[in-house]
């Protein structure tokens, strides 16, 4: 199982999926009206380290987090 967590605010609940690279997380968020919108804008890291490939290899047990875009001063 890989765990997606969904950062500031996406506000969703982390899920457990059983996929094994981004492209298939993209797929499977596309079907999530609340998530879908956020897809292009969001910065994603694997297990605390930000990735820009959409081909990247997961396994089990690893963490994918969706950050999106921030305002700040």
């Amino acid at each position: 199982m890989v765990k997606v967590e969904f950062l500031g605010p996406i506000n969703k609940e982390a899920l457990n999926v059983e996929i094994s690279n981004l492209n298939e997380l993209g797929a499977l968020l596309k079907e999530d009206q609340d998530v879908s919108k956020w897809l292009e804008t969001c910065a994603v890291a694997v297990n605390d380290t930000l990735v820009v490939s959409k081909d990247v290899a997961l396994s089990d047990g690893d963490k994918v987090s969706l950050l999106p875009p921030v305002c700040g001063g």
